[in-house]
């Protein structure tokens, strides 16, 4: 049986996420903070797809608890996804620091502090699959988010880099690139229809790619042409554009 581990469980992308594996016969390890929150959603899926589920608590910004807490368990995993993350204000956060550094924090440090101790274990064990969730926003600075597409593309540097190293060692690492994706987080936000995922789409996509050993996954597919037509743009006209 493979074990799964996701970590930032409580969001409708990680919850789709954990259905999907579930399904496909992975035991899971769900963490979160307030992971009590989760109870109805273990007790579901291991009465949907009989499968346990182990609920951890978990706080993706308190880097010193990571190690302890990746060190106790249940059981270590095969595969570990990380979801975690925080939109945040932008706005804000260009006259407060402490939401810029909330949402780095959120977005790439704690993601990598605990990611490193991952890479660690599956490295040492020569099999795995580490996914993590980065975003589309990461691809080219917009002034309406660059903060939070600034923590997103250096996260995606990150695992592209993790790839790199841990191939040779027998494990895999996926970055995916989600556009818009309805969930709790954009729900006071105008999203186009056309382009926009609901949280089990992506989760496919997910599984999918898990399946496949595919690098970099865009949800949905046609991302990687949208971000390909704006990252051509020409500096001098695309820092005159209002995105």
């Amino acid at each position: 049986m493979t074990h799964t581990l996701i970590l930032g469980a409580k969001s409708d992308i990680a919850q789709a996420i954990a259905y999907q594996f579930a399904r496909h016969g992975h035991s899971l390890t769900l963490a979160a903070r307030e992971v009590d929150l989760l109870d109805p959603l273990a007790k579901d899926i291991t009465i949907q797809h009989q499968q346990p589920v182990h609920l951890r608590e978990f706080d993706g910004l308190d880097f010193a608890s990571h190690g302890e807490f990746y060190e106790n368990l249940p059981e270590k995993p095969t595969v570990v996804v990380c979801v975690f993350g925080y939109l945040g204000d932008q706005k804000q956060a260009e006259g407060d620091f402490a939401e810029t550094q909330r949402i780095i924090n959120s977005n790439y440090t704690g993601a990598v502090s605990i990611i490193n101790l991952v890479a660690q274990d599956l490295e040492q064990r020569q099999n795995g699959t580490i996914i993590g969730i980065s975003s589309v926003a990461g691809d080219r600075g917009r002034q309406s988010n660059y903060i939070y597409g600034s923590a997103k593309a250096a996260f995606s540097t990150y695992l592209s880099g993790l790839r790199n190293r841990l191939v040779k060692s027998g494990v895999h690492v996926i970055t995916v690139k989600p556009g818009y994706v309805a969930t709790r987080m954009t729900a006071n936000m105008d999203l186009p229809q056309p382009i926009t995922a609901s949280p089990q789409q992506v989760a496919t996509a997910i599984y999918n790619a898990y399946r496949s050993k595919t690098n970099i996954l865009y949800t949905l597919w046609m991302w990687r042409w949208i971000l390909l037509i704006i990252r051509s743009i020409p500096e001098g006209i695309f820092k005159k554009l209002n995105l």
